[in-house]
């Protein structure tokens, strides 16, 4: 993995490592001299623009850390005189590692076990594969071979990669036989306003747990545009950072590992609404490609926002919020009301339309 130097001060070095980023803002949240900048999440996290989560402006940093204690992955930690600084006061060295039980204790059979009306005689992983196919970052690998005993059974083996693994919890959730442990690192509360969330998906493609779906429905029934999976979700405020409209907020509510001087971290980030992303990009129209289709105008969030949206409405393609079409070419109408989601570059069928960082 790529690591960046984030700030420099004395023998103290502020390390990060975008890969292992998840654009949750938590970092955010507590830096005592708002240095770190997130913004562009729904894009980054979407693959359309060039350019990490996270900024920070060195000018302003003082290199204490406390950004890396907050955050959830160790995609930002501290080195001192070129060593790692790596005790129980960082969260991410504070939570337990993901496990797969492979002693004979009885652990307790979950509901998917009992509709499966599997009986495990011990509890042990069974390898069956269900934990690699869910997990959502890709950290679980199982290996399998046929049992050398003369028994009609699979052998084999399960490897977590603890340095990818966000602690989602799914694997957790769908083991057949209960082998599996995991601690989240955050309790909180979800919440979407109905009214001005405009299922764009942005959120959904965002989050990296896959907490977060569009529900199906039956003709004549009502749903919620976007559910949560709460057994699935970390809290971590991705999908906050990167709702173009503002239409989600997370809030913590309890940092779960036993964290080294917790009180501290609880002051920065329970109980307080996240702190709103910078605007990071900008967007930039090819005119000689544009076919002047209009798509970009429909499915923009937040042209689809005004209060006099009505049947037909976003159909129209001019008079609009930030995009709008004018004399059959996309014109972007308001730079500083985007909402930096990419849906727009999505959808254009000639690539005409593309997100670059804003350079201020």
């Amino acid at each position: 993995m790529n690591e960046v130097v984030f700030g420099e001060k004395g023998d103290k070095q502020l390390m990060y490592t975008p890969e292992k980023c998840i654009g949750c803002g938590t970092c955010v949240m507590a830096c005592p001299k708002g240095s770190l900048v997130i913004g562009s999440v729904g894009a980054v996290a979407r693959g359309l623009i060039d350019k990490d989560f996270l900024e920070n402006q060195t000018e302003l940093c003082i290199v204490c850390g406390i950004c890396a204690k907050t955050c959830p992955t160790g995609a930002l930690e501290l080195k001192q005189a070129g060593e790692l600084v790596n005790d129980n006061s960082y969260i991410s060295v504070a939570l337990k590692k993901t496990t797969v039980n492979d002693n004979n204790e009885p652990q307790e059979i979950n509901e998917f076990v009992e509709k499966l009306l599997i009986q495990p005689a011990d509890n042990k992983c069974v390898h069956c594969g269900l934990c690699e196919q869910i997990c959502p970052q890709g950290c679980i690998e199982v290996k399998q071979w046929l049992a050398n005993d003369g028994t009609a059974s699979v052998e084999g083996e399960t490897l977590i990669d603890n340095d990818c693994c966000i602690h989602c919890g799914w694997c957790e959730s769908v083991c057949p036989v209960g082998a599996i442990s995991v601690e989240k690192p955050f309790e909180g509360t979800w919440f979407r306003d109905e009214n001005t969330c405009t299922a764009c998906r942005t959120c959904i493609d965002t989050c990296p747990c896959n907490a977060l779906f569009n529900p199906d429905w039956d003709a004549g029934q009502r749903v919620d545009k976007v559910a949560q999976r709460a057994d699935a979700c970390i809290y971590c405020g991705a999908c906050d950072m990167s709702c173009p409209v503002n239409a989600i907020t997370v809030i913590k509510t309890a940092i779960i590992p036993d964290v080294e001087k917790k009180t501290l971290l609880e002051k920065k980030l329970l109980n307080v609404e996240m702190k709103r992303p910078t605007l990071t990009s900008r967007l930039v129209i090819d005119e000689d490609a544009c076919l002047g289709c209009g798509n970009c105008v429909i499915v923009c969030p937040v042209n689809a926002t005004d209060e006099d949206v009505g049947a037909g409405y976003l159909n129209e393609v001019d008079a609009k919020k930030v995009l709008e079409v004018r004399n059959g070419v996309a014109q972007v109408v308001n730079q500083d009301m985007c909402g930096s989601d990419g849906a727009c570059a999505m959808i254009c069928p000639v690539g005409a339309i593309t997100l670059v960082r804003r350079e201020e």
